[in-house]
């Protein structure tokens, strides 16, 4: 089996709401909602990643305040070797823009879970919901 690709997903928080960004139809996982990222290119470190998948494809500039646990997972074609950052949008940047998704949605956590969501997604989900109960 191949090794798994290194992929960051942010985790944007405002105003005590996440950012979910929508995938387009015709790619992998159309039309699922995901915490917005991609893949981490070679000698790029994943904070660096983050940030520039996040200004290729929601046109907005992060600041990145911390990180989830990382996990590999496992779907039928490839494994992904998932890195979920913690973000905010950084002072002065524009406001998110879906340039590559169908469409953005600002919401509260618990309505985040009632979200359609890729399954390498649930775990950082998961996470949420149990630090967000301490």
């Amino acid at each position: 089996m191949k090794a798994p690709i290194p992929v960051v997903a942010a985790v944007i928080e405002k105003d005590g709401l996440l950012l979910l960004a929508q995938r387009p139809p015709g790619k992998a996982l159309a039309l699922k909602w995901e915490f917005p990222g991609g893949k981490v290119e070679p000698g790029e470190s994943p904070e660096a990643a983050l940030k520039r998948e996040i200004r290729e494809e929601l046109g907005c500039e992060i600041e990145i305040t911390g990180a989830l646990r990382r996990f590999v997972h496992h779907y039928e074609t490839v494994s992904i070797d998932m890195i979920p950052l913690r973000a905010r949008l950084a002072p002065g940047s524009p406001p998110p823009h879906p340039h590559e998704h169908v469409a953005l949605q600002w919401l509260p956590l618990n309505a985040v879970a009632a979200m359609d969501l890729p399954t390498a997604d649930l775990p950082v989900l998961e996470e949420l919901l149990a630090s967000a109960g301490n």
